[in-house]
């Protein structure tokens, strides 16, 4: 059955979405962008700079981080959306870190390290993978983390760390709210790569209505976020949260409804597993 529900997912995930769909007033939504500044914790400098702009970016937070904590309370006193940056094995065999989910943990394992990471960020409001280019093709630990998302409930971006990640087909699945990384802004750490990355941001915006873009807290990226971020008003350019971007991609829905921050469903997170072939 999740097969099939993965199939329907990868085909309503394929249907475009329009640049002119009206706005809950019935005017026509601007092309809006989402930035996730991912790595969040180990720099302070830079975390603060993140913090300051006053555009509604979304910062994840790797978990256990030395500034992890002070850094989410001072996001969220500036309304910032925040988000857990799981990490999760990658092809490389990179070390995660703490709070890393691994390919060779157990169901209880995966959802008992899921769930203190996220009572390690304060005001969490989603999850990305950190890396995870190996977790994220396996529907079996897929299963695990979704179905422990689904119980706050939680939204989830897949960070398309590889082409074949079925994380968002799943969350999908599991009905949790879920979007897909466009653009990678920063792989390359110079003024002129981010540049590109980020005009091709703004071309997908144009284009689709919406496109959600992933950096981190190097210094060009910063520098270039708070030189270009002011500009994109008069180009006629929006910037949102990634919940924004959700609502707008669904009819100008809100994510959860009033009061739903609280464990749901339990009986699906017991739902049994399957070995993938």
């Amino acid at each position: 059955m999740l097969r099939l529900l993965l199939l329907i997912g990868a085909l309503v995930a394929s249907l475009p979405a329009f640049a002119d769909a009206p706005g809950a007033n019935g005017q026509a939504v601007p092309p809006t962008i989402a930035i996730i500044i991912d790595d969040m914790g180990h720099n302070l400098r830079e975390g603060e700079r993140l913090i300051a702009l006053d555009q509604p970016i979304t910062l994840a937070f790797l978990p256990y981080r030395r500034f992890t904590r002070s850094l989410a309370e001072s996001a969220h006193r500036r309304n910032k959306e925040i988000m857990l940056h799981a990490p999760m094995a990658n092809t490389h065999n990179f070390d995660l870190g703490p709070g890393g989910l691994t390919n060779s943990m157990s169901r209880q394992e995966v959802i008992t390290t899921l769930r203190r990471s996220l009572q390690a960020i304060p005001h969490v409001q989603g999850v990305n993978n950190h890396m995870g280019s190996l977790l994220t093709q396996r529907i079996e630990p897929m299963e695990w983390v979704m179905s422990e998302l689904y119980r706050y409930p939680l939204y989830f971006v897949d960070s398309r760390t590889i082409a074949s990640s079925v994380a968002s087909d799943v969350a999908e699945a599991y009905r949790i709210p879920t979007l897909t990384r466009d653009v990678f802004l920063d792989h390359k750490q110079t003024e002129e790569f981010v540049d590109q990355q980020f005009k091709r941001l703004v071309q997908l915006a144009r284009r689709n209505g919406s496109a959600i873009g992933i950096g981190h807290p190097h210094q060009v990226t910063v520098d270039y976020l708070e030189k270009h971020l002011p500009q994109l008003d008069q180009q006629g350019i929006a910037v949102a949260t990634v919940s924004a971007v959700w609502a707008l991609r669904n009819n100008n829905q809100t994510m959860f409804a009033e009061g739903e921050k609280q464990p749901v469903a339990p009986t699906l997170a017991k739902r049994p597993t399957r070995r993938q072939p």
